[in-house]
């Protein structure tokens, strides 16, 4: 969006009409308000910028079908003009005209008709250019069908739109709704605009309404309409005076019939305006992000470097873009209703006041109709910034330009910025609502991402302190690696022919997180339908199934404007993290990731994992749905939001961790009850902290060796481009099955084996590396002064004398357990129960009894326990094995 500049930011209120309660529709579910719709349809006006058009930036629900929409504001209009009573000179009125025209046509364009275009709608920045307002009241509102008062004002409206018997389409006295207005009604609009500049006074203005619209049918009969206006206001001889080129464009403009008048396009061509045109550069809309067009092709600069640099009094807030404005000003306390309320736009009445009519046996009536003044209130009141203005007071010039080269970069150099290093330890939550924090943080991603894909790394770091909301959708796509022409790609989808798969995504959409406004709207399922069927067409190789609408969802919502990067994004994301989980039979694929994910609960919590496992309570019964569309069908997405800013910095193994970070959070609970309980506690899941689920899981992931989560089905190595973006750049995001394959590396192993096993196994290579082996180093140290792994060597003493780990300890299988699996009181076992706590790895001859021995560890409750795949075979050719010297 567009710098804020010398604008202000302007809300204005109306009504939905209200829907009968007890109707439903077509499938049975009930009807969507048509303040919903509304909400929905608006989406788009916010994409729309124009330097003739105000801004749109946000439209909210309140109560009783209440709508109320900011956009940009200018407190002078041509109104005020009119208001003087005096007239324009000649050129004024060609640089007016020309100005709206300008915005009209660009309007028609995206397929839409301003049908209000009256004085105070056109308003006027401090330089005097024309800025159209409430260009979108029509178009969201679909054609003034889902309100109760009629979109335009009697004295502007066309003759061919009072024709149509009403200018409302949902006058209950008529069947069909009228066609919608087309371009050339504001041209109509325009011409009485004009007329009202050059007569020097408003039309119409001392006669009732009907009679207005009964004298504007009545001029079809009259040949030359601007002489019949003239003469009816009392001001011939001023129009007159006008040059004839001015005229003759009121008289193209009050064309009666609408097949003879012109549109905003063929105006702007006509020859009145060739003194006026070559001023104006044309429009160049800006290039989005992920698109083939160089980004900073129209990038001017001064010739004088100096002039960017700015003075110290300078209004660095009003140099952010509109919409980034409107967010600091929420979370600095702003309130919409309670603006509207204290200009008395919005009034409440008492109760009592608003009771419906009621009506007795005798025919008799109490109560009262709906008041429709309330309806719409024209007035925009300007909010004030003052708040957000002093709240920002403290943060100092710098910190809106951010030196990205800097190490210091991500905190300003302001007086505030000890105060902002320990904002970062605050809860998240806090975090997204402190104002100066989220400032600082939105100026650091914008910058970020206009440098994408070249300060990729700095975004990684950068996202793992947090993501801010207002740019969340954006820095996704970053992190996921989106690159191109995305839209160019979109469009080339058949998303129309039908397929098989239509019927249930028909019947997924309208279920799919239908408690949020936007995805709730027919504009969301449209949507939503467009992208799910984009991807199902785009991937004949795999097949929807139901889940695949609830990943989609976060996406579509962050990018409900963009379908085609919603798209790229649900692309990337899927083989990441579901690879050939949508295959028409993905059951291997499931079955080893739940097998995985039982190996994970038994290494983390094997207390939880025994209970688990004793009461048959196995992931197949309750963590299909949780992997299937990660996490999306269990939480809300306001928590998938926060969940999702970690996952995405995680390989693809990360979900394991939130999963096991989930059962802890239920641990007491899952403890203490049996099958039946734990079946109804997932069934409604309990609330959740989300926040402690994503610390937690970061934990356990740090916990867990890499090789720890090898599955063969998981996607395959990625191809590293020339350029070195495809290359991962952080070894936390990296997978292991991305690592080059060496005779170290974990071997595949049957789906039958696999589940036989409690403890998961680590390949050679990750055990050299977490044990730091070298044929000189010493073993890996924490903080504390003790290795964090230990490698349990459980051949007998024979075989350990001939050659062992460095640094491993030798405990003998039966030296610790008895046949029966019980621990034996012996100084081994002291030994183990000293190295509770880290991760123990099991080594010996046979896979078999490590397997074994690891299931008894598990079962007296020993965690992080895994098993060296490959035993100590794996590392005989290394030459990492020692011998203990001899004892003299």
């Amino acid at each position: 969006m567009r710098p804020l500049k010398d604008a202000q930011l302007g809300a204005f209120t109306f009504f939905a009409s209200a829907l009968p309660h007890d109707v439903c529709g077509s499938n049975g579910l009930p009807l969507t308000p048509n303040s919903i719709k509304i909400l929905g349809r608006f989406q788009i006006l916010k994409t729309i910028t124009h330097p003739r058009l105000c801004q749109y930036v946000d439209i909210s629900r309140g109560k009783h079908e209440r709508l109320i929409v900011v956009a940009e504001h200018y407190e002078s209009s041509l109104s005020d003009f009119q208001k003087q009573g005096k007239t324009a000179c000649p050129e004024k009125v060609l640089q007016i005209a020309f100005e709206v025209l300008e915005g009209l046509e660009f309007m028609n364009k995206h397929g839409m008709v301003h049908r209000a275009l009256s004085g105070h709608n056109v308003l006027m920045d401090c330089k005097g250019n024309v800025k159209l307002a409430k260009f979108g009241l029509y178009h969201m509102t679909n054609h003034g069908a889902d309100v109760d008062f009629p979109i335009g004002y009697p004295s502007y409206l066309a003759p061919e739109v009072i024709a149509q018997g009403s200018f409302h389409p949902s006058d209950p006295s008529h069947d069909e709704s009228p066609l919608p207005s087309g371009p050339k009604t504001d041209v109509w609009s325009l011409g009485v605009l004009l007329f009202e500049l050059c007569a020097g006074r408003r039309l119409l203005q001392n006669i009732d309404i009907s009679e207005r619209l009964k004298f504007i049918l009545t001029l079809g009969c009259m040949d030359d309409i601007v002489t019949v206006l003239a003469e009816e206001h009392g001001c011939l001889d001023t129009i007159k005076q006008l040059p004839e080129n001015v005229v003759e464009l009121l008289r193209k403009c009050l064309t009666f019939l609408p097949s003879k008048r012109p549109t905003p396009a063929e105006l702007l061509g006509d020859p009145v305006f060739s003194g006026v045109s070559c001023r104006y550069t044309p429009f160049q809309k800006p290039v989005s992000l992920f698109s083939s067009s160089l980004r900073c092709a129209h990038l001017e600069l001064p010739e004088d470097i100096s002039d960017l640099c700015k003075d110290d009094d300078e209004d660095y807030l009003s140099e952010r873009a509109i919409d980034e404005v409107y967010h600091l000003w929420c979370l600095a306390g702003g309130d919409l209703e309670k603006e509207l309320t204290n200009k008395e736009i919005i009034q409440s009445k008492p109760p009592i006041c608003t009771l419906p009519n009621f009506v007795l046996e005798d025919g008799e009536s109490f109560g009262q109709g709906r008041d429709r003044s309330f309806l719409l209130d024209d007035t925009t009141v300007t909010l004030s910034l003052c708040q957000l203005r002093n709240r920002l007071k403290d943060v100092a010039g710098e910190a809106y330009y951010p030196l990205l080269e800097d190490e210091q970069s991500s905190l300003s150099q302001s007086n505030s910025s000890h105060e902002l290093s320990a904002t970062v330890t605050l809860p998240l939550i806090i975090r997204e609502r402190d104002t100066e924090y989220q400032l600082i943080r939105i100026i650091l991603f914008d910058r970020l991402l206009k440098a994408y894909p070249y300060k990729k790394n700095l975004m990684w770091k950068e996202a793992r302190v947090d993501i801010p909301p207002l740019v969340r959708g954006l820095a996704w796509a970053a992190l996921l690696g989106i690159e191109g022409d995305i839209q160019a790609k979109y469009e080339t989808i058949d998303k129309d022919t039908p397929i098989p798969t239509d019927r249930q995504i028909e019947v997924d959409i309208p279920r799919c997180h239908q408690y949020d406004e936007l995805l709730s709207s027919p504009q969301g399922h449209i949507k939503f339908r467009r992208v799910l069927k984009a991807w199902v067409v785009s991937h004949p190789d795999l097949v929807y199934w139901q889940g695949l609408d609830s990943l989609c969802a976060p996406f579509l919502y962050l990018n409900f404007n963009n379908e085609a990067l919603a798209y790229a994004c649900m692309s990337a994301f899927i083989p990441k993290y579901l690879y050939n989980f949508f295959l028409k039979d993905n059951s291997h694929v499931i079955q080893e990731y739940l097998t995985v994910f039982s190996q994970m609960i038994a290494f983390h919590d094997p207390e939880l994992s025994n209970h688990l496992n004793e009461i048959g309570f196995i992931p197949d019964l309750y963590a299909i749905p949780w992997f299937l569309t990660m996490f999306t069908h269990v939480f809300p997405l306001h928590k998938i939001f926060h969940l999702w800013d970690t996952l995405l910095l995680g390989n693809s193994s990360f979900p394991f961790c939130i999963g096991v970070a989930i059962l802890q959070q239920l641990r007491d609970r899952l403890l203490a009850n049996g099958f039946n309980e734990c079946i109804l506690l997932f069934s409604d899941l309990p609330e959740i902290d989300i926040e402690r689920c994503v610390r937690e899981s970061i934990n356990l992931f740090c916990w867990t060796p890499k090789s720890a989560t090898y599955r063969q089905h998981a996607q395959p190595p990625k191809v590293i481009g020339d350029n070195g973006f495809g290359k991962t750049t952080a070894c936390y995001s990296s997978d292991y099955q991305d690592m080059p394959k060496t005779d170290l590396s974990r071997e595949p192993l049957a789906l039958c084996d696999l589940k036989a096993e409690v403890s998961p196994r680590i390949s050679a290579e990750d055990l050299i590396d977490l044990c730091e082996l070298s044929l000189t180093g010493p073993t890996k140290r924490t903080k504390a002064g003790k290795p964090k792994i230990v490698a349990v060597d459980i051949r007998s003493v024979e075989d350990y004398s001939r050659g062992h780990i460095s640094g491993s300890i030798n405990i003998p299988f039966n030296a610790v357990f008895s046949p029966d699996g019980e621990l034996v009181q012996c100084p081994a076992t002291g030994v183990l129960q000293n190295y509770r706590g880290r991760v123990i790895v099991v080594i010996s001859h046979a896979m078999k009894s490590a397997a074994m021995f690891a299931a008894h560890l598990v079962k007296v409750n020993f965690p992080r326990v895994c098993i060296l795949d490959g035993g100590i075979n794996k590392l005989k050719p290394t030459g990492l094995l020692t011998v203990p010297s001899p004892q003299i």
